[in-house]
């Protein structure tokens, strides 16, 4: 025998289908509606740790707004912004509070290539991509909303 809640679920999901049939709202419309994650990627190809600072608050923001389990946060760093990942960096204790806090943080690695950065000089926690502006296109063309502070 179904449980109560388990009946209030499908009675609920009956009546948003039918709501969505009146107002012409395919259900592969409707589905893709509610399964959609928030998701954001932040560029950051400046050595300033004023920006880094900026874009880690807007990280630390969305998560506050919407909830850490509400979305998605992906930091791309190339450039000269690379330097900030390394592990003399001075917001090197920032870029641990964001990644431990699930947000992630990736260095592009033609950037380090061009500066002879290996990961053992980069700090914990930080991922990798081959191309940092392909990372960025790839996600915008994946629906993702893009940042640069």
């Amino acid at each position: 025998m179904a449980s109560r809640q388990t009946i209030f679920l499908n009675l609920a999901a009956f009546a948003l289908a039918a709501t969505l049939a009146v107002a012409g709202v395919q259900p592969a419309q409707a589905q893709s509606a509610v399964a959609q994650r928030n998701r954001v990627v932040i560029q950051v190809s400046d050595s300033d740790p004023a920006k880094w600072n900026l874009a880690l608050n807007n990280a630390k923001n969305l998560q506050a707004d919407l909830g850490p389990s509400n979305v998605d946060i992906e930091i791309v760093a190339y450039g000269p912004g690379i330097g900030m990942l390394k592990l003399d960096s001075p917001v090197a204790s920032r870029v641990g509070e964001a990644v431990g806090a699930g947000v992630k943080i990736v260095a592009c690695e033609i950037t380090m290539k061009g500066q002879k950065l290996a990961r053992p000089d980069m700090l914990d926690g930080v991922g990798y991509v081959p191309a940092g502006v392909v990372e960025l296109m790839s996600r915008q063309q994946h629906g993702w909303a893009y940042i640069r502070p």
